[in-house]
Formats: structure tokens, sequence, C-alpha cells
């Protein structure tokens, strides 16, 4: 690809500038994939990237054992005539590694970035209290107050322990664990968080970096009585943790129903900690009219 041809977003991600060059990328379950040979042609000054990497992948090969062919996929990107070609891509993990092997000055920021952050990992393994650490300086460079910070961190170990919970319980990662994480927002705030994450014009960013604090609260309060009523139920299997996750939920949705008839102001809310993008209409909740009211401007709900 020649300096200053500009390739049309693929129909399923966009484009992405590093520097002067240009990386497809597709977001397919849940990630991104990246194209390798832009990523090969963004890092090196060879003239024909494709021909670099596939001599890489032999040098690779040769030299360590590895197919680094085994962590790509087979995507269709837009090429630059405009058409749609199966091409090698990798997630964000395996781009990591495959930069590694990319034997070129422009590599080396990675590399030590690499090697950095490795280091600060073994550290936090040795001493667990360095990750919180970073987490709240991470955060406070963000631009969020001190006091949102340590509810978003006591929040993340509430998380924590109820995820840990249903582990025992015989409930099953990640598809089950989104399904029953839903069931407690709806009785909480009346919404699934993929709603929730409408209602702030949220795409891919993290739905609880973005809550206000009584969202956090409540979203804390909801997991929290889960796990307690699990607990003391011995909920065993899916469907009984379906039912206590319900049951949490509701405890948390019943005290903000109280807050809300006493401070005549919704907890739901269109307010967003790091945007400032149009957000869309607040949803009916819980059965209630929306009177066209802003409830996040203290107005009736």
């Amino acid at each position: 690809m020649s300096e200053g041809q500009r390739l049309p977003p693929d129909s399923q991600g966009k484009i992405i500038v590093f520097g002067a060059r240009e990386i497809r990328r597709a977001w397919i379950d849940g990630q991104w994939y990246f194209s390798v040979v832009d990523i090969v042609g963004a890092l090196t000054d060879s003239t024909n990237p494709r021909d670099y990497w596939y001599r890489m992948k032999h040098r690779e090969k040769e030299a360590s054992g590895i197919e680094l062919s085994t962590l790509c996929r087979q995507l269709k990107l837009t090429s630059a005539d405009g058409k749609g070609y199966m091409t090698e891509a990798v997630n964000t993990e395996a781009a990591f590694r495959v930069i590694q092997s990319i034997p070129s000055p422009k590599a080396e920021p990675f590399k030590r970035w690499l090697a950095e952050v490795g280091y600060e990992r073994v550290q936090e393994i040795e001493n667990p209290e360095l990750a919180q650490q970073r987490m709240r300086q991470l955060y406070k460079e963000k631009g969020y107050p001190d006091d949102w910070i340590e509810k978003r961190v006591r929040g993340i170990a509430v998380r924590d322990e109820l995820t840990d919970e249903w582990k025992k319980r015989g409930v099953q990662e990640q598809k089950e664990f989104a399904i029953l994480t839903a069931e407690i927002s709806k009785a909480t705030f009346g919404v699934t968080p993929a709603d929730y994450k409408k209602l702030k014009g949220l795409k891919r960013e993290n739905l609880r970096d973005h809550m206000t604090d009584l969202e956090l609260i409540f979203t804390m309060l909801g997991e929290a009585a889960t796990t307690e009523i699990a607990r003391n139920k011995d909920a065993q299997g899916f469907d009984q943790n379906k039912s206590a996750a319900r049951d949490g939920g509701t405890v948390a949705g019943n005290a903000r129903r109280q807050l809300e008839a006493k401070s005549g102001r919704r907890v739901v809310s269109r307010e967003n900690y790091l945007t400032t993008k149009p957000k869309s209409a607040l949803p009916q909740v819980d059965g209630e009219q929306n009177d066209g009211v802003d409830p996040t401007e203290g107005g009736p709900a």
C-alpha cells in the first residue's frame, strides 16, 4: 500500500492510522482483529510487506519452531482496490506476539513496552496490592475523582466475589455470567447492560467506567445481595442462581425506587464521565411513564 492511498473502511470494521500507515481491522467475536500485513508494513521499511511477512514466518519457524500462522485467522478485508480479499488477521494478544518477531527499529518501542508490562505483571503477582495502586492511578489519569475511584475499586471486589460464588455453584462462565448479570441489572435498574450502554451513548466501552456514583452503589448492592442470597439458599446450577440474581437485583431495585421517590430524581442516568456525546432518550423503567422531563436535571420521574 503506497503512501497517501486511503482505503475505504471495511464493512465489518474500520481503519486505524498508525503513523503514516493505515491498518485494517474488523470487530469479530467481541474483539478487534488487525491485518498482519498492515502491521508489518507500519513497523518496517519494507516495500513489500506481504513478502516480508512470508519470509518472517519462515525465519521464526526455523529459529523457534513457532508457526506464526497459527496465531492468525482468515478474514475478508477491503484492499486498496476497494475489493474484499481473505487476509491473515490477528487479535490484540497475537499482534503483540507478531511484533516481537519483527527485527525492525520501529518495533523496538513496542517490545520495550511489552517487557515493561510483563515486568509489572510479575510484580503484581508477587504483590497484588500493586495492581490496585496502578488501577487507581490509571483512573486518576483519565480524570476520575478519588471518591468515584474508591467506589469503582470496591465494585470490582464485589463483582469478583459474586463471580467466584457462581463458579463454585456450577454456573458456566461467559454466556451464563452475562445472562445472570443482565437479570440483576433488569431488576435493579429496569434495563439490561446492553440497553444501559445505548442510553449512555456507549459502544464497546466499559459500562461501569461511565456510571455515576449512585449507579455504582446500586450495582454493588444488587450484586452483593445476589451473592448473599445464593449462599443462604445454597443455589446450585444456572436456574437456581438465575432466581437468586432476580431476587438480589430486586433488593437493589426496591432501594432505588425508594430513593427516587424521596429525592424526586431518577438514578438511571444519561450522565457519562468520559464523553459528551448526545445520548438517546431515557427508556421507560419499571412501567413508569416518561413525561418528557429530563430526570437527570432533577425533574419529576
